[in-house]
């Protein structure tokens, strides 16, 4: 496995245990960003995946693999099927160019994960 990919334990780990962190030592301002963050994602005029196939169409093209493997987790327990991922997936590389090519072998491998993981938890 290469340093730039984590299992989906790994990944989810990491990311509640520095989030506690960072939200107990952070300022105000940190955990204001962090609410308004969580907010946006809420469902309004467009339902909660359509925003998280949003959030990981940008995050692909700004080629943050924490935030990817976030996005796709969470468009996944939003249901977004494969189809929509990879959908999503093609935006990006438009967006993006083919920079974004090693982020997407990530995804997609992140996205298997996440199936497995679903599937065990369901």
């Amino acid at each position: 496995m290469s340093s730039n990919t984590r299992t989906y334990e790994d990944y989810s780990e990491f990311r509640e245990s520095l989030n506690e962190k960072i939200l107990a030592r952070g300022t105000t301002i940190t955990k204001r960003f962090f609410t308004l963050d969580t907010k946006a994602y809420e469902p309004g005029a467009l339902d909660g995946k359509t925003k998280e196939l949003l959030g990981l169409s940008a995050s692909m093209v700004l080629r943050c693999d924490d935030c990817i493997a976030y996005h796709i987790d969470q468009c996944i327990q939003n249901g977004a099927t494969d189809e929509e991922l990879f959908e999503t997936f093609d935006i990006a590389l438009i967006v993006g160019g083919s920079i974004v090519i090693p982020h997407l072998r990530r995804a997609v491998a992140f996205v298997d994960e996440c199936r497995v993981h679903n599937e065990k938890n369901t």
